[in-house]
């Protein structure tokens, strides 16, 4: 059953949330990095991409880079740009974009669930990503981007947060500019406390949405704390991970869109060919947003098509019945030779908050075919991860994104 915290949160000073908070330090690259913080001294990235403090030729992952994390963090809490709160919080933290609201609890989650399965994943990390967040956490002594987690709705969480919202002590109200809303009320009365860690003993597991990278970060961090501290209790702040915990349905994933660099030596015809073996491929007027499961659609230099896949390679199993393992196993793969879509070059990614005419866009600057996906469902989600299995990479989009900066847990 999932063990959930309270703890001693660090966060931005109230009127100025608003320019602290920041969108994951992994949605952009280092240029776009660059970009994001000028003229944006008080954005969190500043910490969170310390890159971004230095010319273009200093290496990302110097020690130096991290260096300066730390010293901007400790920098920003003594010039009170962060306050840390008196006491143990709890936080509830909605988040509303386009009219869609979606409303988890701030806490802290244990390493230990993380290990022994309680906290679930569906994905694999890589380990040049891991060092570079196990290094910041490290440096910053912090963690400073939550883990976003899925649970299955309960009627009894529902309710207390719905409690808290309508009687609580609500500490920040603001749009981003991407208008997404954020809402945070505290949680500090030890009752509340108390019912919100009753509540969530009794879910028997969470899962990883968004975050791996950082959470087997945060875990990694915690176990060196622990062989730095053999005596330890098991109640230290390094034995825990920040985390928001949200019921599944009301959470949307979005589609990740693929697109190609070549067609593996194959002519456009013969391409199409090719995928007719197992889809049933046919023009379209218009771009394809898939309308459901099993429906891919295909953009070549000025055209568009639809692929619907054949009954016969449709599956009940948890991985191979994912359209995204479809699409790998019976065409990227086998046709594009496309054989490891996590290390292989000749393939990107892109997150269905983009649109599909990115995808025009991406063709039109040189690649050679793009595919939008139907998105995956929570509760497939849900079904690999029970399973212990894993999804191909960049299986799911989540929309919106959680700040980083509002929450900060100090791991000493």
């Amino acid at each position: 059953m999932a063990i959930i915290k309270p703890f001693i949160c660090v966060r931005p000073e109230e009127q100025i949330a608003d320019q602290v908070a920041a969108l994951p330090y992994d949605v952009y690259d280092r240029k776009e990095a660059y970009a994001a913080v000028a003229g944006s001294p008080l954005s969190f990235l500043n910490i969170d991409r310390p890159d971004t403090q230095f010319p273009p030729d200093v290496d990302m992952y110097a020690d130096c880079v991290y260096e300066k994390a730390r010293e901007l963090l400790e920098r920003w809490i003594e010039e009170g740009i962060f306050v840390t709160e008196k006491k143990k919080c709890l936080y509830v933290y909605q988040l509303v974009m386009k009219g869609r609201s979606q409303t988890g609890i701030v806490a802290c989650s244990s390493i230990d669930d993380y290990r022994n399965g309680v906290v679930r994943r569906h994905e694999n990390t890589r380990e040049d990503k891991q060092i570079d967040r196990i290094r910041h956490v490290d440096a910053c002594d912090a963690q400073t981007g939550p883990i976003f987690l899925a649970y299955r709705a309960r009627d009894e969480i529902n309710w207390l947060v719905e409690l808290v919202m309508k009687n609580g002590d609500r500490i920040y109200h603001f749009t981003t500019d991407d208008g997404v809303g954020h809402r945070v009320w505290r949680i500090d009365d030890e009752k509340m406390i108390q019912n919100f860690v009753d509540a969530f003993s009794r879910v028997p597991y969470t899962y990883i949405a968004d975050g791996h990278h950082r959470a087997e970060s945060a875990v990694r961090v915690g176990e060196l704390r622990r062989k730095q501290h053999p005596g330890y209790t098991g109640e230290e702040p390094f034995n825990y991970f920040l985390s928001v915990l949200f019921p599944g349905d009301q959470l949307m994933i979005m589609p990740y869109n693929r697109v190609v660099q070549d067609l593996n030596g194959l002519t456009e015809e013969a391409f199409l060919a090719a995928a007719s073996e197992h889809f049933r491929v046919s023009p379209a007027a218009d771009p394809v947003k898939p309308e459901r499961k099993g429906v891919v659609g295909l953009y070549l230099p000025g055209r568009w098509y639809r692929m619907e896949a054949k009954e016969e390679i449709l599956s009940d199993d948890p991985v191979a019945g994912l359209d995204v393992s479809i699409l790998q196993d019976r065409l990227l793969g086998p046709v594009l030779g496309i054989q490891d879509p996590k290390t292989d070059r000749r393939i990107r990614f892109v997150g269905g908050i983009r649109g599909v005419h990115e995808l025009e866009r991406r063709v039109g600057q040189g690649m050679a075919a793009a595919f939008s996906m139907y998105p995956t469902s929570m509760e497939e989600l849900f079904r690999v991860s029970d399973a212990g299995l894993l999804m191909p990479p960049k299986s799911t989009w989540f929309e919106p994104k959680l700040r980083s900066g509002i929450f900060i847990h100090r791991l000493s």
